[in-house]
C-alpha cells in the first residue's frame, strides 16, 4: 500500500497542500482528480521525491519511502521529458537502465511494450518525428519498462485519441490486475469513471472526498430516479414534489424534493399503465466532483 499521510507544502506564503492524506491500494486503479492548480502535480512530485514536503510523509508498505524504494516506482510527469534526438527504443532502454536494468532486460521489455502500445513500427524513429500522442505513449512505456512496483501517472491520457486511450487503459489494467498500485490523474472524467476502482478528489490543496466508486456514489447519492413507462411520461411535469431532469417520450429522469417519497410516483405511473423500469440513478463522477468542489 502507498500512503500519503498529512502532507503539507507551501511555496513562499502560498500554501498549496494542506494535510493531504489518502492511500493507493495494491491491485487497484486510483483516480486523482481536481481542477488546475488544485495540488495534484505537487502531491505526485512529493510522492516521487521530486519535491520535499513541509510536513507529513509518504509511506510504502508502512515505512517511509526511501530513495531505493523510489527506484522501483514508475512515474510519468505531465510535462514531456523525452530526448527528441534519440530513437524511441534507445530512449526507453536508456531510462530502463537508469532504474538498474541490464541492457538485455531493458531491450526485451522495451520491445514488448512498444508492440503492446502500438509503437512497434516506430521503434527506430527519433522521438521528435512522432506525433504528440505517440510521444505520450513513449512516456508511458518509459514509466513501465522496469516493471515498477508502483505506478504514479500525471495526465497519462493527455493528447491521446479514443483508440489510443483504450490501448493505454488495457495496459494499465493489466498492471493493476497483477497487483500493482496505480495512481493516475486526469481531466477526462469519463475516462476516470470508466477506469478507476477508487477516487481521490482534491480542491484548493485539500482532499474533499476519497473512497471507492461505490462508496462515493452512495455517500453523494442524489434523490434522482429514472422511469420508463408504456406511454408518454409527460404527466410527470404536474406531479407534486418532483422536478424533471430529462424527458424523452416514455422515459424520464427526475429529482424529488427533500422528504418526498418515490413510491407515490411509482403508484401514479402504474395507475396509468405498465411500468417497464423504475429505480434510483447513481450520481456520475462529474456530479460528485461538482458537489464536493463548489
Amino acid at each position: 500500500m502507498l500512503t500519503v499521510d498529512t502532507v503539507s507544502r507551501s511555496f513562499g506564503d502560498r500554501q498549496v497542500l494542506k494535510d493531504v492524506s489518502f492511500t493507493v491500494e495494491p491491485g487497484r486503479m486510483t483516480g486523482f482528480v481536481g481542477a488546475n492548480g488544485a495540488g495534484k502535480t505537487t502531491t505526485m512530485r512529493i510522492m516521487l521525491g521530486v519535491l520535499a514536503a513541509d510536513s507529513g510523509e509518504v509511506k510504502w508498505r508502512g515505512a517511509p519511502v526511501t530513495r531505493q524504494a523510489r527506484q522501483r516506482f514508475g512515474y510519468m510527469p505531465e510535462e514531456r521529458g523525452l530526448y527528441p534526438k534519440m530513437s524511441v527504443t534507445d530512449q526507453v532502454v536508456y531510462l530502463g537502465r537508469l532504474h538498474g536494468m541490464s541492457a538485455a532486460d531493458a531491450r526485451r521489455n522495451t520491445a514488448a511494450l512498444l508492440e503492446r502500445l502500438g509503437l512497434g513500427e516506430r521503434a527506430g524513429d527519433h522521438v521528435e518525428k512522432l506525433s504528440l500522442g505517440n510521444q505520450q505513449r513513449v512516456q508511458i512505456a518509459a514509466a513501465l519498462v522496469h516493471d515498477p512496483e508502483v505506478l504514479v501517472l500525471d495526465e497519462p491520457f493527455s493528447g491521446l485519441d479514443p483508440l489510443a486511450v483504450d490501448v493505454v487503459v488495457g495496459v494499465l489494467r493489466e498492471r493493476a490486475s497483477a497487483g500493482t498500485p496505480v495512481l493516475f490523474s486526469s481531466h477526462q472524467l469519463d475516462v476516470v469513471e470508466r477506469l478507476c476502482d477508487d477516487l481521490v478528489i482534491i480542491a484548493d490543496g485539500s482532499i474533499r472526498a476519497a473512497g471507492s466508486r461505490q462508496e462515493l456514489r452512495a455517500a453523494y447519492a442524489l434523490p434522482r430516479f429514472a422511469i420508463e413507462v408504456e406511454a408518454d411520461a409527460g404527466w410527470l411535469r404536474d406531479h407534486p414534489g418532483l422536478t424533471l431532469v430529462d424527458l424523452d417520450g416514455a422515459r424520464a429522469v427526475f429529482d424529488l424534493a427533500p422528504g418526498v417519497d418515490d413510491q407515490p410516483v411509482l403508484h401514479a405511473a402504474l395507475a396509468r399503465g405498465p411500468v417497464r423500469s423504475f429505480g434510483a440513478v447513481a450520481p456520475s463522477l462529474t456530479e460528485i466532483f461538482r458537489e464536493v468542489t463548489q
